[in-house]
């Protein structure tokens, strides 16, 4: 895409410097730069959503033997 870009000559003097040093094109180092930029970016810290239950409080874990009676219902234990 081409697009005009107005910088301050102080600015555009600096990059000039060094563009000639590391002899790129204006372009290839401003692709550069925008390239560097956008990767530096943070991300978004990770957010544990708010899941609302319909109880008040949380039901006890039941024992292992209503666990195994559960598993067992209905197979001839």
């Amino acid at each position: 895409m081409k697009t005009t870009v107005e910088i301050p000559d102080a600015l555009f003097e600096q990059a000039r410097k060094v563009i000639r040093k590391r002899k790129v094109t204006f372009r290839a180092f401003l692709e550069e730069s925008l390239r560097k930029n956008l990767q530096d970016q943070p991300k978004a810290p990770f957010k544990l959503r708010k899941l609302p239950f319909g109880g008040k409080t949380v039901r006890p874990s039941p024992d292992w033997k209503t666990i195994r009676e559960e598993i067992y219902r209905g197979r001839g234990e």
